[in-house]
């Protein structure tokens, strides 16, 4: 899998066990070339900072101690995932915002896929996200892969969430990127790829508004429509007919469902990285997808996207 050519994975600084760490190793397990890995962690310590009664050398000692510290705790919980041959690296930075620590560090070096632990919410039974995944899902530049601490179902499934009802050039580019790493991912993991696609419900007040409409009609046309599309798509990548699936609802109902279905270990999104105002008010249809997921998540941005923290 020569796709990714440099692996940044984040540290998961509550627990031993380090699920993104282990799934990095697992995508580069086998490669002739394995992709480099660090291993990051952001740290910050407001009471480093407001020690009046040191100098700005003493706190700056300070600090390149707790940063020593953890270093040496990453190397510890590292050490049972290590594969010799596969290039490995610790790296900790003092920042008080970690997902601008880690954007930061992937336009520094390049990384180009980016690892992060989830862990499952014992209350809602589901994958429980923080707002720095938040963060990283919006305004990352490269493909973000959030990993569920669990191992992967034997012989497991992956699902990619194309849209193919849109002609739109943004969407195509999209398709074709979750399905050529999907594909990857299949090979190198020993998994199936399938993928999956939702059509709009015939909107109710349609037929209120237009009694001469035939709602039957309209429904049979529009699901046509998208299993045509997702013929040609499937077709163009040589993906048989029974790993594919068209189905009537939402992204964020039809998705989940499928992935539950299917046992999925991994299911590959688009975002389109809105941010501000549109992103609270409207919300991206990918992140309500996420919300219902209980399984790893690899969102993908379009291409030509310019992240809101890029370097000026």
């Amino acid at each position: 899998m020569d796709l990714y050519k440099s692996i940044l994975v984040i540290a998961d600084v509550n627990n031993v066990e380090q699920s993104a760490l282990a799934r990095a190793f697992q995508i580069v397990r086998d490669l002739p070339n394995p992709a480099p890995i660090t291993f990051f962690l952001s740290i910050y310590d407001f009471s480093y900072d407001m020690t009046s009664m040191l100098s700005s050398e003493e706190r700056d000692a300070m600090r390149r101690g707790v940063i020593q510290q953890r270093e040496g705790w990453m190397r510890e919980v590292a050490a049972p995932y290590l594969k010799d041959g596969v290039q490995f690296e610790v790296k900790v930075v003092w920042h008080h915002r970690p997902y601008e620590a880690i954007i930061a560090e992937i336009f520094e070096t390049g990384h180009d896929l980016l690892l992060k632990g989830t862990r499952k919410h014992d209350v809602l039974e589901s994958v429980f996200f923080t707002p720095t995944d938040w963060h990283l899902l919006r305004k990352c530049p490269c493909p973000v892969l959030l990993v569920k601490n669990h191992d992967w179902p034997i012989n497991g499934n992956i699902i990619a969430s194309v849209h193919v009802g849109s002609e739109n050039t943004t969407h195509t580019a999209l398709n074709d990127s979750m399905v050529e790493q999907g594909l990857k991912f299949a090979k190198q993991l020993n998994a199936e790829l399938y993928l999956v696609n939702s059509y709009p419900v015939t909107p109710a007040n349609v037929t209120v508004e237009l009694p001469e409409f035939d709602p039957t009609s309209y429904t049979d046309a529009v699901r046509g429509f998208h299993l045509t599309a997702m013929k040609a798509l499937r077709q163009k990548y040589g993906i048989d007919e029974e790993h594919t699936y068209v189905k009537e609802g939402l992204p964020e109902d039809v998705v989940p469902k499928a992935a539950q279905e299917l046992d999925a270990g991994l299911v590959i999104l688009g975002t389109t990285g809105r941010t501000g105002l549109s992103a609270v008010f409207i919300g991206n249809t990918a992140e309500n997808v996420i919300d219902k997921i209980n399984c790893d998540v690899l969102a993908l941005k379009p291409e030509g996207y310019i992240s809101p923290l890029a370097p000026e």
